[in-house]
């Protein structure tokens, strides 16, 4: 399964890294039906910080995100799943579940198929959560650096900006209407 495929479904809402119960029903290979009720027979498993129904408005912005990214505002990517998908009731919002969540989903999930996703869907979670890290500490150090080393060049920068100036300033002379006597050379 490729990382990128999972890390696509995956959005942000309150904070949290989330991904939907159709787009999850999508890559075990299940109806989301099948996949929401399994959760409602373990309910006790999924507090609210393991999985959440979202709002009316965090749905409608998901949406609005999975329509733009596909190109087709007429469909939904959830209608497009499976047969059972499209007898979705669309004013009925989808489940979230957090990283938490998925973990305790892959526990009631028995199939070869349901374990070899979440593996897959683990995996994305930490390279995203490194990848976040690693950008944080870039930035930090980038930041650190411009301190230490702006005040040494502030003379460097200051003598480019008047080159620069010097130069827009010799072309604007340039290129203006000449006047006064011309003198012809034979």
């Amino acid at each position: 399964m490729k990382l990128q495929v999972i890390q696509q479904k995956i959005f942000e809402i309150r904070g949290q890294k989330i991904m939907l119960d159709f787009d999850l029903a999508e890559l075990y290979e299940v109806p989301t039906k099948a996949l929401n009720q399994a959760v409602k027979r373990n309910l006790p498993r999924f507090p609210l910080d393991f999985m959440f129904r979202l709002t009316i408005d965090e749905w409608e912005g998901i949406r609005s995100q999975i329509e733009t990214a596909s190109g087709n505002i007429n469909t939904m990517r959830s209608q497009n799943v499976t047969a059972s998908q499209k007898k979705r009731n669309i004013t009925a919002t989808p489940y979230a579940f957090t990283e938490q969540g998925l973990a305790m989903l892959s526990g009631i999930l028995n199939s070869k198929k349901a374990i070899a996703v979440n593996i897959a869907i683990m995996r994305t979670f930490v390279m995203i959560r490194q990848y976040a890290l690693t950008y944080k500490d870039l930035t930090d150090k980038i930041t650190e650096l411009e301190a230490k080393y702006n005040k040494k060049f502030a003379d460097v920068y200051e003598v480019l900006k008047l080159l620069i100036d010097d130069k827009k300033e010799r072309a604007s002379l340039e290129n203006r209407e000449r006047f006064g006597y011309k003198k012809e050379w034979k």
